[in-house]
């Protein structure tokens, strides 16, 4: 992790504290509604999706929809150093870093995935994405083949994100 990425990091977390959660839970609703508003959205089958850390714009409004939509809902799961997939039906256990995560059959034909939801701490205009530094999404991306959507509040949104070879752009970054 170079010392850029670390700033980067820094320096979104102190954007965060600047904000309300009220402010920040109103623009996590924008978010999501403009996300479903998308013809992708509507016509995906199966939706990768996550439970939100209290930093990261909030994807329950995802959630309820595509279960509502009778979508199939797949949310990753802390595995030692990778992320599992899993099915979610809305019934959940407290996992690592106290996130919430399903406990339905792990999913290990990627290719069923339609459309996945990919949080991070920063994006930039070419979507390139900053995660937490553990690496997580970054062993994931490649083994998804469904347009990956980044999304974030408006102050997570750079002029350049660090990227190295491996980092894999987004398809799309929804901000407001």
């Amino acid at each position: 992790m170079t010392s850029d990425k670390k700033t980067l990091r820094r320096w979104v977390r102190e954007q965060k504290a600047m904000h309300t959660p009220a402010a920040l839970t109103a623009e996590s609703l924008s978010l999501c509604r403009s996300i479903m508003a998308t013809p992708e959205w509507r016509m995906a089958g199966c939706v990768l999706l996550y439970h939100a850390l209290p930093d990261e714009a909030d994807t329950s409004t995802l959630l309820e929809d595509a279960l509502h939509r009778g979508k199939r809902v797949i949310l990753p799961v802390v595995a030692g150093d990778m992320l599992l997939l899993r099915g979610y039906d809305g019934r959940t256990v407290k996992g690592a870093f106290g996130i919430d995560e399903p406990i339905g059959p792990t999913l290990s034909a990627y290719d069923e995935i339609d459309l996945a939801i990919v949080p991070g701490m920063a994006f930039d205009a070419h979507g390139n994405r900053l995660g937490r530094g553990k690496g997580f999404y970054d062993r994931l991306l490649p083994m998804l083949h469904c347009p990956k959507w980044g999304i974030c509040f408006s102050f997570q949104l750079v002029d350049t994100v660090p990227s190295e070879a491996h980092d894999m752009p987004m398809d799309r970054v929804f901000y407001l």
